[in-house]
């Protein structure tokens, strides 16, 4: 193997999730580098640097052809399944190093087995660390080459409905959704069963985890007083229905002060730029693990930032600290998902989201390096932060209440308004909450229902019960 010093000078810049230095090799003790052997494996693959010390300093090796040979032989009694690996020996101002290459395996997970225990890592940082339960799920599937949105399920297309996919990829291809598309593009089988792709993309909400929790909180913090919330939503079903009104409600809540320039034009300093607010929750929908039971993607607005959390970490290896966007491989969790969005122009090309992400809001206007957007990735969820870029300690909270204020009171009215339209006929309170779209009882109670029940627009059919089962509510005339 051949490298030169400028090759030779990137590999021993640093450590990295890809990248790992080793002074030596301990034969007695194997599991230090060993791990490092699994964790790559289960990864986007990596090189141990032999004869490197931590701070990247060639000290060499004295034997290296009895290294690669103890390397092969534990390497093939302790990773199973074995994986695909290299050694190759290279010179450096005549002191030898060993270059372990490791590339991503087929067969995940690849396990640690020595002294009875049985253990399997992946990447987090520059350190291999154990993989959790729901990593060790994530890995057995793609060692399997089946991702989870490929999996059929017991649901038959005949029983839903599909009409939010069909006029989104119309009005953003002006191509009709043609009935050969569906299995065409991975939605069901030929026997007419839904795959995941196919749940996760029907109207209705037949997946538990597929749905979005929106809130808008009062200052810096979370807090658990109704009080400190100034607008909260709960969504569920089609993955564009999620993104839809997740972007609708991250609008109602994005400031959007104009500097006025020579002349008649004007510039927009929004708080948020909405491109890189679309692309990171799409990010969030498509990547997310559906397999994680609990957890839902999540939208937070603080006074002085935007948060998107979407279970499950990288599905390549954790995303470490301070990376370089640039160089950031990306593995689809959810091809088949990823493939309709990106024919539909809802996300962009492989691996490019988190630079696009952070080179659109470099060129906002009103952008400052403190504004730069973060990727935090703790092993269980992966994060984006986006920072208002209109924040004012001072004056924000206040500003941001009376527009939300505002924008929640036209839209409680809005809905109010289709109500008494549909309550031309008697309907019962889980028909008005369904055609709503509302998931909670109690919020449908307090925010539609009971005010219009007491400034007299809608009656009950059986006042004198309020709680029979077979109370309905009716337009008054």
């Amino acid at each position: 193997m051949t490298i030169d010093e400028l090759e030779l000078d990137a590999l021993l810049r640093a450590e990295t999730d890809n990248r790992e230095f080793k002074e030596s090799l301990n034969w007695e003790r194997p599991k230090g580098w060993l791990k490092s052997v699994s964790a790559f494996a289960n990864s986007s693959g990596g090189k141990i640097l032999i004869g490197v010390d931590d701070s990247g300093t060639v000290v060499g090796i004295n034997d290296p052809q009895l290294a690669i040979n103890k390397i092969s032989e534990l390497i093939g009694s302790c990773v199973d399944p074995l994986p695909d690996y290299s050694v190759d020996i290279f010179e450096h101002k005549g002191r030898a190093i060993i270059v372990l290459d490791v590339p991503p395996g087929d067969d995940c997970p690849y396990f640690y087995m020595r002294d009875g225990a049985q253990q399997a890592f992946v990447r987090s940082g520059s350190t291999s660390v154990p993989a959790t339960g729901q990593q060790l799920r994530s890995l057995a599937l793609l060692g399997s080459n089946v991702h989870f949105d490929e999996l059929v399920t017991t649901s038959k297309k005949e029983s839903y409905s599909f009409d939010i996919l069909k006029a989104t990829y119309y009005e953003r291809t002006r191509n009709a959704f043609e009935e050969s598309d569906y299995e065409s593009f991975g939605l069901i089988t030929k026997d007419g069963f839904l795959t995941n792709a196919g749940v996760l993309l029907a109207d209705q909400w037949i997946l538990r985890t597929n749905r979005i929790f929106c809130t808008r909180w009062k200052g810096l913090y979370k807090s658990s007083s109704s009080e400190e919330v100034l607008d909260d939503h709960e969504y569920e079903g089609c993955l564009l229905r999620l993104l839809r009104e997740g972007l609708a409600f991250v609008d109602r809540n994005n400031l959007k002060p104009w500097i006025k320039t020579p002349g008649p034009n004007r510039i927009a300093n929004h708080s948020y730029v909405e491109r890189v607010v679309e692309e990171a929750l799409v990010n969030a929908l498509i990547h997310r693990d559906y397999t994680i039971g609990g957890a839902e993607v999540t939208i937070f607005i603080f006074d002085d930032r935007l948060e998107i959390t979407s279970p499950g970490s990288k599905v390549d290896g954790r995303l470490p600290e301070d990376v370089d966007v640039t160089t950031v491989s990306s593995e689809r969790r959810n091809p088949i998902i990823a493939d309709l969005f990106q024919r539909m122009d809802l996300m962009e090309r492989r691996g490019t989201g988190l630079r696009l992400i952070r080179e659109c809001t470099e060129q906002a206007p009103n952008y400052k390096e403190e504004f730069k957007p973060q990727f935090i990735d703790d092993g269980h969820n992966f994060k984006v932060i986006l920072w208002n870029m209109n924040y004012d300690e001072e004056q924000v909270t206040a500003q941001v209440t009376a527009q939300v204020t505002a924008q929640v009171t036209a839209q409680v009215k809005a809905r109010q308004a289709e109500i008494l339209e549909f309550t031309e006929t008697p309907r019962t309170r889980q028909e008005l909450q369904e055609f709503l779209g509302y998931t909670a009882r109690e919020h449908f109670r307090l925010e539609i229902l009971n005010p219009l029940l007491e400034a007299g627009l809608l009656e009950r059919t059986i006042p004198d019960k309020p709680n029979s089962r077979l109370q309905k509510y009716r337009r008054v005339k």
